[in-house]
């Protein structure tokens, strides 16, 4: 019953907990370039550390019972623990489980460092259906950021391309929080479908546009190791606002990385120093996240799991506005409060995915 390599481990992660808990407290050791990277360590393994105590004290009432069970004389009794003790180890199963997810965090050389506690970058673009299709980008942006503030999270916009009459075509967003940012916007992933009748169209048919939906895990420097020499570096006028300075200076930045094609622009800074930077962090992630993908598709080929291989072309959801009906397609599972969905209320939406991707 007791699992002692199991345990082992558990032993071997408090520990670290408490040798990084020490490390963290010293004075100056916030000027560390590591400290950000201990402080998600130390994230992960409280909650490691805190599971492993209730795990310990299940452990110890599941001993309590089978004292009880093996030597009470009282039929009933003995019944009353049989019970419990059946409740404790389903308890002790599902204990089990979420201690092997966080285990991911230490297999650095498999890249999967402390996944799904880093903060993200949210990319939004256009996909079928025009103007319609940049409307749609506007409001589910609307919709992430409202999400981001009931939370306590903060964004900043990274680079925006407006639509032909209203809306955005594309539009990239740096989102921090002090929670699971990637673990929990990671399901966003995918092609988002409208069905709607647009403002623009005269006779009331419903039309259908859709948008994707791409997020990436921030990265460091030490993760990813890139050669200037492979990235080719443009800049140009910015399109965004910014007054008379959009006219007069080449602030916005355009790079591709050579060997993996990759494009990305940044024109929301005046500065094109600040432009290059946040352009570099955007490469970066998307070289990570290329790295990461065939290792979740590896995954979901033996998990038979779509719902976090973050593949782009998939259909993920559908927002049906004359039936007031949000469907997740992964799950089939559906939201009868469009309205509140798109005012931000999505968690919902997340924990069900989260709950279906822990159990298959």
């Amino acid at each position: 019953m007791e699992n002692s390599s199991l345990i082992n481990k558990l032993e071997k992660y408090k520990k670290e907990f408490l040798e990084i808990s020490k490390s963290i407290r010293k004075e100056h050791f916030y000027k560390k370039k590591k400290y950000k990277k201990f402080l998600e360590k130390y994230s992960v393994l409280e909650k490691i550390v805190l599971l492993y105590e209730e795990y310990k004290k299940i452990l110890l009432s599941i001993k309590e019972a089978n004292y009880i069970i093996k030597n009470d004389s009282d039929l009933e009794m003995k019944e009353l623990a049989i019970t419990e003790k059946y409740k404790m180890l389903n308890t002790l199963r599902s204990l089990e489980k979420k201690l092997q997810k966080l285990f991911t965090f230490k297999n650095k050389k498999d890249t999967e460092i402390v996944e799904d506690y880093r903060n993200a970058i949210l990319e939004l673009r256009t996909g079928t259906g025009g103007d319609e299709a940049c409307l749609f980008l506007e409001d589910i942006l609307r919709m992430y950021t409202m999400y981001f503030k009931k939370i306590g999270w903060k964004y900043k916009i990274i680079h925006a391309q407006r639509g032909g009459i209203k809306g955005f075509k594309e539009i990239i967003l740096d989102v921090n929080g002090d929670q699971e940012v990637y673990g929990n916007l990671k399901f966003e992933s995918g092609v988002h479908r409208v069905q709607r009748i647009p403002k623009t169209e005269s006779q009331g048919r419903i039309h259908t546009s859709a948008i994707t939906v791409a997020v990436l895990p921030q990265v460091d420097d030490i993760e990813i190791n890139i050669n200037l020499n492979d990235i080719k570096k443009e800049t140009f006028r910015s399109s965004g606002a910014g007054g008379q300075h959009v006219n007069k200076t080449e602030s916005a930045v355009r790079l591709t990385h050579l060997p993996s094609k990759i494009i990305v622009e940044c024109q929301e800074e005046r500065s094109q120093h600040k432009n290059f930077y946040k352009a570099m962090n955007v490469l970066k992630s998307r070289i990570y996240k290329n790295i990461m993908d065939k290792k979740l598709k590896e995954r979901s080929i033996k998990r038979k799991s779509l719902v976090s291989t973050g593949d782009r072309s998939v259909k993920i959801r559908t927002y049906n506005y004359p039936k007031n009906r949000v469907t997740d397609h992964r799950i089939h599972k559906s939201i009868y409060d469009l309205i509140g969905f798109m005012n931000g209320n999505i968690q919902n939406m997340i924990d069900y995915l989260k709950n279906y991707e822990n159990n298959i």
